[in-house]
């Protein structure tokens, strides 16, 4: 009994030091904070593991510290792409907690949450809501935060010039490495897309070297993507390629696709230029099968399918090319759209900005206007008079804003009905009005044509003479769809360089006349006002009800069928649907696989 209890003396003595050893070594809640706060995007997979410890520990937390721990938690979240997940999160947290710099932090991350899921509507208005609140928070870096956020919404959104404006804030009134990497990454991705890059990249190095010092990892890569898209320019492959493959495993060990897919498009597009098709081909099909997680209308996206459209035909294999080609049309289609999208949700939400602060000059003015006529009603009859001329100038305000508010709305639904670019209907607006005419027809027992036009080889007029020339092409031909004589005709923009016209009156030959007409005239545009002399050729798809019967959507498909039919035998040409779908006796070519397909559903139906 007595050496037990002597053994466990011994043991005690033993294991008291070492307890309190373990717990003098133990670091407490708020190191690991500390830590966390201090690599979050720097480093990870340790900055996850410090959370889980956080989360561990959750017991001995402040209510503050708790609101802290569900901020990291979003943060995390945010990391990994989910977004959808986070988002509700991070409200709820913004509206719950009770530190300013907890909220203010969530309602900044929610900036850049939705930016991220392209939501750019939503997220100009949290901006608008972040802005204000900088002057109410305590920790500098919250305004950073702010002003970073700020840069890189109308980065995204295309606004340049006011990204670059928040990026040089930035750097003009904070010195540190960390903030100065977010400012300058910000800054050289405005001026690359403005085309008004340094011809040292000395400042760009240096940009690295202070995202480097920062624990910036994640950034510093983002900018030699830059520096080698910058040297791509000057000739520079072999350096442009040497220095992204250099950093690609680090790029690959963060496990952010946004970063991954951008370099590995940039790397494939380079190393075609140079000619290794082999690595080309690698690096592309690895950032096409990563975009999943970032979305299908970046531009890394598209650069990937027209490197592997390249690399096909460089090959000669017709048919894999024509898969990618349309992949790759395909993606610059929604690219495209969505940097139209971006456009009218700035200019939508600058309306809205615009119209709340006319309201509160005029609910200010209505207010002033109340308590006036409270004052003349406590005074005699005599000013009776003036009281009926205040009312009237009240029910005069109220008429006019009634009248802005109308305008307001009109042009609103004008907006959602109209090409932004062109003036012409758009895919929504001219489906509607056809809708309308056909069934009109249809109980007229009157025949109705549809041609549908595609713009030939307009991306290769958009990379070699620039997108403005491309626009002005795209509006020449819209005036010439205005300028045709064709009474009750239905004119739209389908989207990218695919246009409609829906004839009633009109049988297959005189439909097939009519773009026969509208052909020539597309060949004719004169292209001198872009600065540059060249050729505008167009593919045409014909068909009328009398085959394909009053539904539009029948109607599109065949039309469709019969642009993809002058396409496939050389472009500049009409195609009608005349009851099947065969290829031209002028010309017999092998259909690919997804022509084949096509031609069997037709015949099939």
């Amino acid at each position: 009994m007595r050496s037990g209890f002597r053994t466990w003396l011994l043991w005690a003595a033993l294991w008291v030091p070492v307890a309190m050893a373990a717990r003098a070594a133990s670091p407490s809640v708020t190191d690991l904070f500390a830590q966390a706060e201090s690599i979050r995007s720097a480093e990870p997979a340790r900055f996850s593991a410090l959370v889980d410890a956080l989360q561990r520990r959750k017991q001995e937390m402040e209510p503050r510290q708790r609101e802290q721990l569900e901020y990291l938690e979003a943060y995390r979240l945010a990391f990994s792409g989910n977004y959808d997940a986070v988002i509700p999160r991070l409200k709820a947290l913004a509206a719950s907690a009770k530190d300013d710099d907890i909220r203010f932090r969530a309602n900044a991350l929610l900036v850049n949450l939705y930016t991220k899921s392209r939501r750019f509507a939503e997220s100009l208005r949290q901006l608008g809501n972040v802005l204000p609140q900088m002057d109410r928070v305590s920790d500098p870096q919250l305004k950073v935060h702010a002003l970073v956020e700020a840069a890189y919404l109308h980065n995204e959104i295309g606004q340049y010039g006011l990204g670059l404006q928040y990026a040089e804030r930035i750097l003009s009134e904070h010195s540190d490495s960390r903030a100065r990497c977010f400012a300058e990454y910000l800054k050289y991705d405005a001026m690359m897309n403005l085309a008004t890059m340094p011809a040292d990249m000395a400042p760009l190095d240096d940009a690295i070297d202070h995202c480097t010092a920062g624990g910036e990892r994640l950034l510093a890569n983002h900018i030699r993507v830059i520096v080698a898209r910058a040297m791509a320019a000057k000739h520079k492959r072999a350096e442009a390629i040497a220095l992204l493959r250099t950093h690609l495993a680090e790029v690959e060990s963060f496990r952010y696709p946004y970063l991954a897919v951008l370099v590995k498009a940039t790397l494939a597009e380079l190393l075609f230029e140079r000619g290794d098709l082999k690595a080309a081909e690698t690096y592309a099909s690895e950032a096409i099968a990563l975009s999943g997680a970032v979305g299908t209308s970046t531009q890394s996206l598209v650069g990937a399918y027209r490197t592997m459209y390249r690399i096909a035909e460089r090959r000669r294999d017709t048919e894999t090319a024509l898969v990618y080609y349309r992949r790759f049309a395909e993606a610059d289609k929604a690219y495209l759209n969505e940097v139209k999208a971006r456009e009218l949700a700035y200019q939508i939400v600058r309306q809205e900005t615009f119209e709340k602060s006319e309201q509160i000059q005029r609910l200010g003015s209505q207010n002033q206007l109340l308590q006036l006529q409270r004052k003349l009603e406590s005074k005699s009859v005599q000013n009776t008079r003036l009281v009926v001329v205040l009312l009237t100038m009240l029910l005069a305000s109220i008429g006019y804003w009634a009248y802005r508010t109308k305008r307001t709305q009109m042009m609103f639904k004008r907006l959602a009905q109209t090409d932004a670019l062109t003036g012409i209907g758009n895919r929504s607006h001219f489906s509607i009005q056809s809708e309308r005419l056909l069934a009109q027809c249809a109980r007229n027992e009157q025949e109705v044509a549809l041609v549908m036009f595609d713009l030939d080889h307009f991306k290769t007029i958009n990379d070699r003479y620039g997108h403005a020339a491309g626009d002005q092409v795209l509006v020449r031909v819209a005036e010439l769809c205005r300028g045709l004589d064709y009474r009750n005709a239905v004119v739209g923009r389908l989207g990218g360089e695919e246009f409609a016209l829906l004839l009633p009156g009109m049988s297959l030959a005189q439909a097939v006349e009519a773009a026969e007409d509208c052909r020539q005239r597309v060949t004719r545009i004169d292209t001198s006002g872009t600065g540059h002399r060249f050729l505008v050729t167009a593919s045409f798809g014909v068909t009328t009800t009398a085959l394909a019967g009053y539904q539009l959507a029948r109607l599109f498909s065949l039309a469709d069928r019969m642009l993809y039919r002058s396409k496939h035998d050389g472009r500049n040409q009409v195609s009608a649907y005349e009851g099947g779908y065969s290829l031209p006796e002028r010309r017999t070519v092998p259909a690919s696989g997804e022509t084949a397909r096509r031609e069997t559903q037709e015949q099939e139906s």
